[in-house]
């Protein structure tokens, strides 16, 4: 399977080894501490020295990928595997380390960044895509919900997924459009409904049988 997929994982490794090139070529222009983390309100709360920043965090970002990809083949049920929801998990954390390293170097030169807007639309825009593709992905032991209902019975499995896809997208669009009131905390709540309501649903055909 990993053979197959070869071609993906390399890639997707160039697309998050890619910041270090930029960092490489802003270096002079970058200062010696660089933003690593932000708070809710999107103020940076944590930071890293410019070689860790510009190199060490890529490197993380790669150790990631190749630990979330390879344990996505050594699934058991990896056959079963739809290609639409493997490219997904090839290509999220590629996405993610675009997205938070062009913020990162952005703030480290001193720009304007709104970045609660820029990360939850990103992660809003994410979930309603995962949301599309749940109802693709079959039954295995690393994507998914994995909950003993679920995986006990196939037709719950597919029943969850489907309603979870819906849940999923339309929690997605919401958290999107919460991008742009500043409600970090509507966020958290539909994020934890996204999670409860599925796993829940899925109970509930647990206890009729499903």
């Amino acid at each position: 399977m990993i053979k197959k997929n070869w071609s993906a994982l390399l890639i997707t490794s160039i697309v998050i080894l890619l910041p270090i090139l930029a960092g490489l070529f802003l270096w002079n222009q970058l200062p010696e501490q660089l933003p690593m983390h932000w708070d809710v309100n999107g103020q940076v709360d944590g930071w890293g020295s410019k070689t860790f920043v510009v190199v060490g965090m890529p490197l993380i970002m790669l150790a990631a990928q190749w630990l979330c990809v390879l344990a996505t083949m050594a699934d058991p049920k990896q056959k079963d595997h739809s290609e639409k929801v493997l490219q997904l998990v090839f290509w999220i954390i590629p996405l993610l380390s675009l997205v938070l390293f062009a913020i990162t170097f952005a703030v480290g030169l001193g720009k304007q960044v709104p970045v609660e807007v820029i990360l939850t639309l990103f992660l809003g825009f994410l979930f309603t895509v995962i949301g599309n593709y749940m109802p693709k992905c079959k039954q295995n032991y690393t994507i998914g919900i994995k909950i003993p209902w679920t995986l006990n019975s196939e037709q719950n499995w597919n029943k969850t997924h489907r309603f979870a896809g819906v849940t999923w997208t339309i929690g997605g669009i919401i958290i999107m459009l919460s991008g742009f009131v500043g409600g970090i905390w509507l966020f958290m709540a539909i994020t934890l409904l996204m999670v409860i309501v599925p796993v829940v649903y899925s109970f509930v055909l647990y206890r009729k049988g499903i």
